[in-house]
């Protein structure tokens, strides 16, 4: 685990600094579980993120934006009435858990000064974030109700009193002396690692295993100054926040990690690192939860069109028989003569062949001669009439693998507020209904927001993220001659650079852009192509987000991350 009781202390430490003393100005509550706190402080204001996710709990400063519901819930009411012009007085962190309080001086409705306590508890799917009476050490509320059937040692519900977890009696690491750490750790037990983890206070086997490590051939004479030199740069700050990625895998920690292979990145503070290494989990998680019966329902939609292609395909084949109908037809009405009803088939020399072999033919035995040539026939014409038919049923169904594809890859790169404009426009078409709470007023249509970002010259580039956002950027929001990319025959979003002659770096930023983007994002190299938006036409009746375009150029980037994060405006 990397936010271990270690990296908790290190991180009150960072937000003390920055915090402390400072005024909340405005509490938001954009997701069920997170909160975000704007703090002025040292003529500065912070965003500060607070987040219970039962996967990606953590606390620190963030620079991302967030989207705000239209009405706050309960909890965020609670804590603006009472927090918001409030003072942080203290942050300090319970012993060596991964719990961090912010004592908080306020006034209340008839200005006498009262004190709360916000208690940050992270702890996995069972992180909370509580709102306490300090004088009373009652909860006034928290973000995550749990009773005393869900947790015999601590009910965590307003008017209860508030508790602590359950103690696990280890020694504090900061009084870990290395004679200590020689007579606490049985080297002949071997698992060096877990003993460190079970023996001193938040430690994480991350922390441990870095300390066996470093000591190399760990024994009682190495293992303890490595572990006590570990402890040393915690306390003095001699922090160096990294995240290793190795086999596609990313971790973060305070400290460099040596016994992890892999390529390194370091960031200068420990909020900077969390403020990356989250950077699209926690959203994607939301959106997998918000979509997860939009996905079902798309995948099913393109399986029912590869079926429908399948029937029709062998539709078309006995469509394409029709000439040997006509044949039959002709063969049969010059050999009148030979056929009498009750004949299941009939054999005739078929003399429009130049090698003129005799053919069989089947008959309907309760038909007449005539009445056989003449059921030919009709077979014929009707499969000629079938061919094109079938030829534009089959075309429109692949028409629609290749919209639900782009919906499919537009859901994947979605954020929250995008998957509702997806579901908009699928009830546009006609696919589904949208879903409408009791009582819910009718809200008035708002328009697309566009991401922004913007190149290293700072010339403005400009997102849409599904169809609804594509169409509102090319056909509305760009000027005929600003520059529009797309990724070539690749579902993926629209891209405007504001300018009518970017540089080649910027063309190549947009296109970078494009690829992120798109269902080539984690393709090594994607053509990405280019033109003026005065190239790019919708045809009438065309699908949202269905363009065609000429005079383009082609370029062809890799998509990276750490672009996209650094151009994002």
């Amino acid at each position: 685990m990397s936010f271990d009781g270690i990296f908790t202390y290190a991180m009150v430490r960072e937000l003390k600094e920055k915090l402390e003393s400072g005024r909340i100005t405005k509490i938001y509550q954009p997701y069920k579980n997170e909160l975000v706190l704007t703090i002025r402080s040292g003529r500065s204001n912070h965003k500060l993120l607070i987040s219970a996710h039962p996967s990606y709990a953590r606390i620190h400063l963030t620079e991302e934006s967030y989207d705000n519901p239209s009405e706050p819930p309960m909890f965020c009411m609670l804590l603006r009435k009472h927090l918001e012009g409030s003072i942080i007085t203290d942050i300090h962190q319970i012993g060596m858990d991964r719990i961090i309080v912010f004592d908080v001086k306020a006034r209340n409705e008839i200005g006498d000064v009262t004190y709360k306590q916000i208690i940050v508890e992270i702890m996995g799917r069972h992180s909370n974030i509580i709102f306490i009476d300090k004088e009373r050490g009652m909860i006034l509320d928290s973000i995550k109700h749990v009773s005393m059937s869900q947790n015999r040692h601590r009910s965590l519900s307003p008017g209860q009193p508030y508790v602590l977890p359950p103690e696990q009696n280890k020694i504090h690491p900061f009084e870990a002396t290395e004679d200590l750490v020689q007579r606490k750790i049985d080297y002949i037990g071997g698992k060096l690692d877990k003993q460190l983890v079970n023996t001193f206070a938040g430690i994480s086997p991350l922390f441990a295993k870095e300390a066996v490590y470093r000591s190399g051939l760990a024994n009682r004479q190495t293992l303890p100054p490595s572990f006590a030199g570990l402890i040393e740069d915690v306390k003095s700050g001699f922090l160096e926040p990294q995240i290793i990625t190795a086999d596609s895998k990313e971790i973060f920690y305070l400290l460099p990690l040596t016994h992890l292979k892999g390529e390194k990145k370091t960031f200068s503070t420990l909020s900077e690192l969390l403020d990356r290494f989250y950077f699209g989990k926690a959203s994607r998680d939301r959106v997998k939860q918000q979509a997860n019966d939009l996905e079902r329902f798309i995948a099913n939609e393109i399986e029912k069109n590869k079926k429908k292609i399948i029937k029709l395909e062998k539709t078309l084949v006995d469509a394409k028989n029709a000439e040997v109908f006509q044949l039959y037809g002709e063969l049969l009405t010059a050999n009148l003569y030979q056929i009498s009803r009750g004949d299941k088939e009939v054999e005739v020399l078929n003399y429009y062949s130049e090698d003129a072999e005799k053919i069989t033919i089947p008959l309907d035995p309760q038909r007449s001669p005539s009445g056989n040539a003449q059921r030919y026939f009709q077979k014929y014409q009707k499969a000629k009439n079938s061919l094109a038919i079938v030829e534009e049923q089959i075309s429109k169904a692949e028409a629609e693998i290749t919209y639900f594809n782009l919906i499919l890859q537009q859901v994947e790169t979605a954020s929250p507020k995008d998957i509702q404009e997806i579901r908009e426009e699928l009830a546009e078409e006609g696919y589904m209904k949208m879903k409408q709470k009791r009582n819910q007023k009718k809200l008035k249509p708002q328009k697309p927001v566009l991401e922004v970002y913007q190149s290293t010259d700072g010339t403005e580039i400009l997102v849409g993220k599904n169809n609804k956002q594509n169409d509102f950027l090319t056909n509305k929001v760009a000027k005929r001659d600003d520059v529009w990319l797309h990724t070539k025959d690749i579902p993926g979003s629209h891209v405007v650079i504001r300018s009518t002659e970017p540089t080649e770096e910027t063309i190549k930023e947009a296109a970078t852009i494009a690829a992120y983007f798109s269902k080539g994002r984690h393709s090594g190299s994607v053509p990405v192509d280019f033109t003026k938006v005065r190239n790019v036409k919708k045809p009438s009746g065309a699908k949202p987000g269905f363009v065609i375009y000429e005079q383009q150029q082609t370029i062809y980037v890799t998509p990276n991350e750490e672009m996209i994060i650094a151009l994002k405006k």
